[in-house]
C-alpha cells in the first residue's frame, strides 16, 4: 500500500474513533435497538470507507449522518420488527425495568420514522433545521412541524403514563 493509501486509513481510523460513539447513541434513538443500531452503525462505516477518498473533509459529518439515516429508513421499510429466535416463547417476556430514558425511548419508537429521525437530529444531534431539512430530505417548513408534532405527541403520552 502506498504511503497516501495509509495516511489515508489512518485518517479513517481516526475519524471512525472519534465518532463511532456518538453515532452508536444516535442510531440507537432512532431504532431503539443496540444489536440493530450496531449493524447500522457498521453499514455507515462500511459506506463511509468505500467513498473516503472521494469525501471532502468538510461534508464529511453531513454525509455519516445522512448515511446512517439513510440504512435507518431503508431498514425500516424492509424489515418490521421481526425477531428469528430458536424456540417460540410460552409467553411474552417481562418488559424491561428502567429510567425515564426508558420510558422516552419507548415513546420516541410510537413515532413514525420520519418524524423520530427529525426529532432525534434536532434535539440529540442538536442540528439546525436546516441541515436536518437537508437530511431527511423535506423543507425547513416540515421539520419545524414535524418536530413540533412528534413533541407534543412525546408530551401528551408522557402525561398519559404519568
Amino acid at each position: 500500500m502506498t504511503d497516501a493509501g495509509q495516511d489515508k486509513d489512518a485518517e479513517f481510523a481516526e475519524y471512525f474513533a472519534a465518532r463511532a460513539a456518538q453515532l452508536r447513541r444516535v442510531a440507537y434513538a432512532l431504532c431503539g435497538d443496540w444489536h440493530l443500531a450496531e449493524d447500522l452503525v457498521q453499514h455507515t462505516f462500511v459506506q463511509l470507507y468505500r467513498h473516503w477518498r472521494r469525501i471532502q473533509a468538510t461534508t464529511l459529518d453531513a454525509y455519516t449522518r445522512r448515511t446512517l439515516l439513510n440504512a435507518y429508513l431503508s431498514n425500516r421499510r424492509v424489515s418490521k420488527r421481526e425477531r428469528i429466535v430458536a424456540d417460540v416463547p410460552d409467553h411474552p417476556g417481562a418488559e424491561p425495568s428502567g429510567g425515564p430514558e426508558t420510558d422516552v425511548l419507548a415513546l420516541l419508537a410510537q413515532l413514525p420514522p420520519r418524524q423520530r429521525a427529525v426529532i432525534v437530529l434536532r434535539h440529540l444531534e442538536d442540528l439546525p433545521i436546516a441541515e436536518v431539512a437537508e437530511l431527511v430530505g423535506i423543507s425547513e417548513g416540515s421539520v419545524k412541524s414535524q418536530t413540533s408534532r412528534g413533541l407534543a405527541l412525546l408530551r401528551s403520552r408522557l402525561v398519559e403514563e404519568a
